[in-house]
């Protein structure tokens, strides 16, 4: 097996916020957490919806994919996971919604989330938040999240055109915006390690 693809590597959290000794980085991975978290509630009022779908456009997913990519696998999944929690009371879904995920048509999608955000971040880990394979990452993150939440809005959809409904609800209108939030996300990741690399080399 290649040595490479068990390597970890520090991602961008690690590298803009190096800390080594242990109460110092648990307090910094705690808040590191949190503010994924609180990222992903910020985006997420960022709502637009759409008419003939119970699922709007929101900033979540691209969010989802910032956070995983630069925090890494555990705290990345991990700030969703706190992200699920927390929206049970906090007005943090989109448009400021709260309550439990599974209560909503888009609550299959939250769950999905987690998985997503700890596969981004576990790739990062390999190194690929630096390179242009990012985008595939981001793209599997972006297919884990998709599993739950279609999975979860089907049963919402009449039985007799279920996965028809599902496709035209969940899938098919978002296919252009994930598209290009994907885009945005894998020209962050590497360009934000393109300024971290610059400032080190002024230092050094």
């Amino acid at each position: 097996m290649n040595a490479n693809a068990q390597r970890s590597w520090p991602v961008l959290a690690d590298a803009v916020i190096p800390v080594s000794e242990g109460t110092k980085r648990l307090a910094r991975d705690v808040a590191l957490i949190i503010g994924g978290c609180l990222f992903t509630a910020l985006l997420a009022q960022v709502k637009i919806p759409l008419g003939f779908t119970p699922v709007p456009i929101t900033g979540q997913t691209f969010a989802v994919l910032l956070v995983g990519a630069s925090l890494g696998s555990w705290r990345g999944g991990s700030a969703m996971l706190l992200y699920l929690v927390a929206g049970s009371w906090l007005p943090f879904y989109a448009g400021g919604a709260s309550g439990f995920a599974w209560s909503i048509a888009s609550g299959g999608y939250i769950v999905g989330f987690i998985p997503a955000a700890f596969a981004v971040g576990w790739l990062s880990e390999r190194g690929w938040d630096r390179k242009p394979r990012i985008l595939l990452a981001m793209l599997a993150g972006n297919v884990i999240l998709y599993v739950p939440g279609l999975l979860w809005l089907s049963t919402f959809a009449p039985a007799e055109t279920r996965w028809a409904t599902t496709l035209e609800w969940g899938f098919y209108p978002f296919i252009i915006g994930d598209a290009i939030k994907l885009v945005a996300a894998s020209l962050l990741l590497p360009g934000a390690w393109e300024v971290v690399n610059l400032v080190r080399g002024r230092n050094q």
